[in-house]
């Protein structure tokens, strides 16, 4: 497939990947089958969005809430995101791919916490896609963090220094928002951040979602007048769907 890149495209695109059971439950395969199916989906669209030149991916991997999964789920999971680092790791390396993992990791067993700081050391000096991975995250959690953040510092809670304080803070606030699976609400994914981001919801399953299905929602994206508070007469006629960007609202290097 043609690169995008030449068209207008979101800058920082977020992702919750929803549908990986219910993908599995069809195919009365386990569960975890899924999200391994998951992981490969996960691999294609961070090619697409390098070839679309999209220069910030955030992903939500797994939620605090997801604590409550069955254990045998869970387990999987945690199994699962070691294979994948050792697997993955190399070749977003190799692939210009810069990795943040954004979540509380005081749950994470020392080994895996020993991966992500590894993960994150050997990519750090890639500037091709900053690629965050959220894994034991939550929105709420994240605004709460930053405010504990603050006021142990003895700084004033305002929403500028909230704002630095946030998990997110290397990077602009996502222009558009992708949940899959057919369901509609964010589900305590980047409450702060996605203020202003622009909401697709589309049907298929996470493990489904491809090339064509990201270029469906960059097109739609590209249809929204983002007028952050503005009139569309302020707007700046032909530019008006981008001039606003949240790239240019917030001046944090990604």
């Amino acid at each position: 497939m043609a690169s995008s890149s030449s068209i207008a495209v979101p800058h920082h695109v977020a992702i919750v990947m929803d549908g990986n059971g219910r993908w599995a439950t069809k195919r009365f395969l386990p569960r975890v089958a899924g999200h391994k199916q998951g992981v490969d989906s996960l691999s294609r669209c961070v090619q697409a969005c390098i070839d679309r030149g999209i220069q910030v991916l955030t992903v939500f991997a797994f939620s605090s809430e997801n604590w409550n999964r069955p254990v045998d789920e869970v387990s999987g999971l945690m199994e699962l995101l070691a294979m994948s680092l050792s697997r993955e790791v190399p070749r977003l390396k190799a692939n210009g791919v810069r990795l943040h993992f954004v979540g509380n990791r005081l749950q994470l067993s020392d080994k895996v916490q020993a991966g992500l700081r590894q993960a994150e050391l050997s990519t750090a000096d890639n500037q091709r896609l900053v690629f965050n991975v959220c894994f034991n995250y939550g929105g709420r959690w994240d605004i709460a963090q930053a405010a504990q953040m603050l006021v142990s510092t003895g700084q004033a809670i305002t929403e500028m220094s909230l704002d630095r304080a946030m998990a997110l803070a290397h990077v602009p606030d996502p222009d558009l928002l992708i949940r899959t699976g057919g369901e509609l609400r964010i589900s305590n994914f980047l409450l702060w951040q996605a203020a202003y981001s622009e909401l697709h919801f589309s049907d298929k399953l996470w493990p489904d979602f491809d090339e064509a299905a990201l270029d469906e929602a960059i097109a739609v994206f590209r249809t929204r007048e983002r007028r952050f508070g503005k009139t569309s007469a302020q707007l700046d006629g032909s530019k008006g769907v981008f001039a606003a960007s949240s790239k240019t609202q917030k001046t944090k290097a990604a």
